[in-house]
């Protein structure tokens, strides 16, 4: 890979190229996965926060893309990285299909879906566990939504299909950390984990046993290796629903990492209706390889945008990284 350069911000926001992609399936609310591409010496790079993240927050998405441009990543200790397929929260013979044809040995199940009740969280889960196999890892991700109790009690009657772990079964630390006194899973904290700071509150609080790291949330991999040392707990690399250029870098923090115990939530791109890259950063066998991944220029043209509005929440996100602390 091509050796670090210092990035000029500037420059790479003047030539950013903006994407707009569907999901198969509605996330985060929406339907669309938005973002913009950057090329430098070392590659390319993605600078895709959400949109209702802030200059502030956005900075370190920022970082990130800048780093995966003109500086790469650490050499890997490892060819291929470990994944899951994910499961949202459709019904028990999609969830079924969607086990079968991932060819993943570990699952993740979307659970605590809005408008949905326990029962269809049951049975997506049992579908699932049967697809998958008694040998098969099966996790559940609750994404913040249980109170205490419901958690515990959700928590408990899932475990009869054998759960590697419960991802964010509740918002707040003071939670997870009362479900986690009161349950015999694991529990992975993945939405209170969005700023250097925060796996390490987490350790604090006793709150988890596993820390769910994203790339771009946190700065780049070298920032979220840094984390990852300082924290002390497991860590599962995962994705933020991006391209195969942010896919990447996902896969390059998860390929450097000293340990990796868990199966990583770095297959997505079968969320996506299209790529950016010829060569998509697809599983085999239920892993994905680390290798460098390049834009193609037909690929990227089919799902290009004006790319306006992008350039300038870079430019923002770069001056708010500037700017001496205030809180995010």
């Amino acid at each position: 890979m091509t050796g670090p350069s210092e990035p000029d911000p500037a420059a790479a926001a003047a030539g950013g190229r903006a994407f707009a992609i569907g999901l198969r399936n509605r996330f985060r609310g929406i339907t669309v996965r938005e973002g913009m591409l950057v090329r430098g010496p070392a590659g390319w790079g993605e600078f895709s926060p959400f949109a209702e993240y802030g200059p502030r927050e956005s900075s370190r998405w920022w970082a990130a893309c800048l780093e995966a441009a003109h500086r790469g990543w650490p050499e890997p200790v490892r060819d291929r990285v470990a994944v899951n397929v994910t499961v949202p929260a459709v019904d028990p013979e999609r969830a079924a299909a969607i086990v079968a044809a991932g060819g993943c040995a570990t699952a993740k199940v979307k659970v605590a879906e809005k408008g949905q009740g326990w029962r269809e969280d049951v049975a997506r889960v049992e579908a699932v566990r049967s697809a998958i196999g008694p040998a098969g890892r099966v996790r559940v991700d609750a994404n913040g939504a249980w109170d205490v109790d419901t958690a515990v009690r959700m928590t408990r009657e899932l475990d009869r299909f054998d759960l590697e772990y419960v991802e964010q079964p509740s918002a707040s630390l003071d939670e997870l950390a009362s479900v986690r006194r009161r349950v015999d899973v694991p529990v992975a904290a993945d939405e209170s984990v969005r700023r250097a700071e925060d796996p390490l509150r987490v350790r604090a609080a006793e709150a988890a046993d596993i820390v769910v790291l994203k790339v771009q949330p946190l700065g780049g991999v070298r920032a979220a290796l840094r984390v990852a040392e300082a924290c002390g707990l497991p860590v599962v690399v995962s994705s933020a629903v991006e391209t195969s250029v942010g896919l990447a870098a996902g896969v390059a923090l998860a390929a450097c990492l000293p340990e990796l115990p868990y199966a990583c939530g770095l297959a997505t791109m079968q969320m996506l209706t299209a790529d950016v890259c010829a060569d998509p950063l697809l599983p085999a066998d239920g892993f994905l390889p680390v290798r460098p991944v390049a834009v193609d220029e037909a690929a990227l043209a089919a799902v290009e945008v004006d790319p306006g509005a992008w350039r300038a929440r870079a430019e923002a996100a770069e001056a708010a990284g500037r700017t001496p602390s205030a809180p995010s």
